[in-house]
């Protein structure tokens, strides 16, 4: 009988060989997909090719010195701050993204800029570490669960406790989920939050958002909120 050794090393050669073989097959599929040259299967893939290039460019920092500016993305737990850092930083579809448990961090490249995006989790015991976020950021932006209408005092308390520690700090708030029915309107939640209190000397915009794919295209757009970050940022 064969030693135990000799089929651990055959079976691991074995799955090598798998493994090879179906690389080779996929690279051969994907030539001779290539080389039929016709149909709505090419197309696709040739968007999707140019689209994950773009997408890769824009994280990518170009040549060249960059001026540094940090934004923190802070908000109750369940408010969607996952999905709006997801379509901040990519176009690209995903039905359903984790909640965060402690931090998630991207980074964009603008011509001028190196944007390091921070998401910290919204639970209760991570909003105590909040305020040691704040003194490295540039924009705060704070995420509000536009349906969720029984934390909204809570939201408010922790955004104007936050505002407390940075008076001067530019504020970015977004009255997200507006694509849902019984979503509060942008008025509304400008009363709930108390924000007509803001000191006239910080920087303030109160966005409407929805944060998914579907509405990318949308007057809701993240996008905007991107944009906005951009232009906040190059400001000297």
């Amino acid at each position: 009988m064969a030693p135990a050794g000799a089929f651990r090393h055959l079976t691991l050669a074995l799955g090598a060989a798998v493994a090879a073989l179906g690389s080779l097959l996929f690279i051969a599929w994907k030539i001779y997909f290539r080389g039929t040259g016709t149909g709505a299967s090419w197309a696709g893939w040739w968007e999707r090719e140019l689209r994950e290039l773009r997408e890769q460019q824009s994280r990518d920092p170009p040549d060249g010195t960059l001026d540094w500016r940090q934004v923190l993305i802070l908000g109750l737990d369940g408010a969607g701050k996952s999905s709006v850092l997801h379509y901040i930083c990519s176009e690209t579809a995903k039905e359903r993204i984790a909640p965060t448990q402690g931090f998630n961090s991207a980074q964009l490249y603008t011509e001028r800029l190196e944007m390091d995006l921070l998401e910290v989790g919204g639970s209760q015991n991570l909003r105590a570490y909040w305020p040691h976020y704040l003194s490295q950021a540039h924009v705060l932006v704070f995420v509000v669960d536009s349906v969720d209408r029984s934390r909204l005092l809570t939201a408010r308390q922790e955004l104007h406790a936050l505002l407390a520690e940075e008076p001067r700090l530019p504020l970015v708030v977004l009255a997200n989920k507006q694509d849902k029915s019984d979503a509060l309107s942008v008025a509304e939640l400008h009363d709930e939050l108390a924000l007509h209190t803001l000191s006239g000397q910080r920087e303030f915009f109160l966005l409407p958002t929805s944060a998914t794919w579907a509405s990318l295209s949308t007057a809701t757009s993240v996008l905007r909120v991107k944009s906005l970050l951009v232009t906040l940022l190059s400001q000297p």
